[in-house]
């Protein structure tokens, strides 16, 4: 069973934002990797793999402070130390599979993170020490991928992240841990809006040392409108309140199943299309008013599908509505890549108008839970 908390949290502190920013980080850092060379299929896979084992822990982290706040010097100092081993992955994230120091470098990273959680984690809920050996299993095997570098270390960090995310499966955590629903959900839309500003950061980055043309400002304005849309998507129908009064309806033995379900696994699709998405948008900036090659131009609309998709699970784990407009909107997204061929504005602008035209279509078809816009 479960033991009870000490100090349960009701807000997210701004330590716990703090965290969240050194994390993006990281996700700012697998943008990058996905931008190189215009999009490849290599950097796509090295995205997957590293975001898989970074997002089991991050998870593991929202947990914890979600568990009890950490108000008492000695969990404060130790969080900031999981949060140094966040910044040391993220400095290795680019070179992590070329070189084998920074590959290294970003296991031994991965290993305090592990090690910190774990001696958090057990002051407040011992049912931690069920999942720790998983854990350090995935570090050490993250460790032997750096280690081994090249084409070695990517069926090593496959079988790392299978380790995430199977143990679910393995280690039930029905009863055994709580969720606090209103901190638990406000600190996972805190996510959300910091790697969609990050995303907007990249505009700005791909703009960077370009003269300011009128296809320029066009195209970040563009880029702008479309996160502006995916924030729309999730914050302005109020799927985050939705999602709170789900967690309070829900018996607490059951609340750990629909966190992993709405808040580990559906926003796995999330992020990752909000990673895509910045990547597409950087490229583009660096050719206003262009074509794009296709990777670029997929990213650009495969990721809008993908968060669209992501949404679309996310409202599903948690029963707050239908999802029949949104998974169109997804395809229609996917579809829209060809536009990036001719213009990458284009592109951006029909991806807006697809996200919009969902939201719009359901209010007007007067769902009995969607919010007025």
């Amino acid at each position: 069973m479960t033991e009870p908390p000490e100090d349960p949290p009701l807000r997210v502190s701004t330590l716990e934002l703090f965290f969240d920013l050194v994390f993006v980080f990281t996700i700012t850092q697998l943008t990058g990797v996905l931008a190189r060379n215009d999009v490849t299929g290599a950097g796509a896979l090295r995205v997957l793999l590293i975001f898989g084992v970074l997002w089991w822990m991050y998870g593991g982290y929202a947990w914890l402070t979600n568990t009890r706040t950490p108000s008492q010097t000695p969990e404060r100092l130790l969080l900031l130390l999981g949060m140094a081993g966040f910044l040391v992955i993220g400095l290795a994230i680019p070179k992590a599979f070329e070189q084998r120091g920074e590959g290294l470098a970003l296991g031994l990273g991965y290993l305090l993170v592990i090690v910190v959680h774990g001696v958090l984690y057990q002051r407040v809920n011992r049912n931690i020490l069920r999942v720790v050996p998983i854990n350090v299993a995935a570090a050490v095997l993250v460790i032997l991928a750096g280690l081994a570098g090249g084409v070695a270390a990517y069926p090593l960090w496959a079988v790392a992240l299978a380790g995430p995310v199977v143990s679910p499966l393995i280690v039930q955590p029905e009863g055994r841990f709580a969720i606090q629903p209103s901190h638990f959900v406000e600190r996972h839309g805190a996510l959300i809006i910091v790697v969609l500003g990050e995303s907007v950061a990249d505009i700005g980055i791909g703009a960077a040392g370009h003269p300011l043309t009128v296809n320029l400002v066009a195209s970040a304005l563009l880029g702008l409108a479309l996160t502006a849309s995916l924030w729309w998507a999730y914050f302005g129908v109020a799927d985050d309140e939705r999602a709170e009064d789900a967690f309070i309806r829900a018996d607490p033995a059951v609340r750990p199943a629909l966190a992993l379900n709405a808040y580990w696994y559906a926003y796995i699709p999330m992020l990752l299309g909000i990673v895509a998405l910045a990547a597409g948008i950087k490229l583009a900036m660096l050719r206003p008013g262009s074509g794009l090659p296709w990777p670029p131009s997929l990213a650009l609309g495969g990721g809008v599908a993908l968060f669209l998709a992501g949404d679309v699970a996310f409202r599903r784990a948690l029963r707050i509505g239908r999802q029949p407009y949104r998974a169109a909107g997804a395809v229609a997204c996917l579809a829209a890549w060809v536009a990036g061929l001719a213009s990458s504005a284009a592109e951006i602008a029909l991806l807006t108008v697809v996200v919009a035209g969902t939201l719009l279509l359901e209010r007007r078809m007067g769902r009995p839970d969607t919010v007025d816009l």
